[in-house]
């Protein structure tokens, strides 16, 4: 198998026009928005997830509809709140959040809460109502029988988190809103992410770039992904 296409590959990449600091500083940016977001997101999303799937009130199925509705919610459209909200005329005006990691975190926030409550619900629901019936019959408090369910459906709620991270890390339309995709004089990101700068060095031609870049982000996903899966295997085991 000849070796020299490869060999001669390798320094076709390291002579990329990357400048210094360019690559490490969007990798950073965007796994800071991200990872932000969906903490976020998973402190509120999970607790909504358990009260609606274990609670009985008036309206829970159109609170359901509403969690799935968002799923789909277009990210532009969330881009242009985002942006109202926080340019001079919005609510946030005073906290100078636009064009700001902030304002993009916000953004991939609202992106990513619904997968996370929206699977995070289906795998609560989804416990079987015995594990439930145990668990009161054994003098449990509501609060230990959400820790019993929530234990039972850890695997779903890591689907569930694992989701709004690939949500909130391939986004591009409402963080290019909210977040200018700048660069300063140096060419370190200000608040440019991998999927912005995909979109900018494609738009110019640099498909090379755009490659190397893209492939970045697959694997920073494939490595989320396979942590997630071997936590969650772990837990099956366990």
């Amino acid at each position: 198998m000849p070796i020299e296409p490869t060999a001669q590959l390798v320094p076709a990449l390291l002579d990329l026009p990357f400048r210094e600091g360019y690559v490490s500083s969007i990798i950073y940016v965007s796994l800071y928005v991200s990872l932000a977001a969906v903490a976020l997101s998973t402190l509120f999303s999970i607790p909504v997830a358990i009260v609606v799937g274990l609670a009985d009130f008036p309206g829970k199925q159109f609170v359901k509809s509403v969690i799935n509705t968002g799923m789909g919610f277009p990210s532009v459209v969330v881009g242009l709140i985002v942006l109202f909200a926080v340019s001079n005329q919005g609510p946030l005006g005073s906290l100078d959040l636009i064009f700001t990691k902030q304002a993009m975190i916000m953004s991939q926030f609202v992106l990513a809460t619904p997968p996370i409550t929206a699977i995070s619900l289906a795998a609560v629901t989804g416990v079987d109502e015995t594990v439930r019936d145990a668990a009161r019959a054994l003098g449990g408090t509501r609060f230990d029988v959400a820790l019993v369910v929530v234990k039972e459906a850890r695997y779903g709620i890591a689907t569930a988190v694992l989701a709004g991270f690939g949500r909130a890390v391939s986004e591009v339309g409402s963080v290019l809103i909210v977040g200018g995709n700048i660069t300063g004089p140096d060419g370190v990101s200000k608040t440019r992410t991998l999927t912005t700068a995909i979109q900018l060095e494609a738009r110019q031609g640099q498909y090379e770039t755009a490659m190397v870049l893209g492939a970045v982000l697959v694997a920073l996903v494939l490595t989320v992904n396979a942590v997630v899966v071997r936590f969650g295997d772990r837990g099956v085991q366990g």
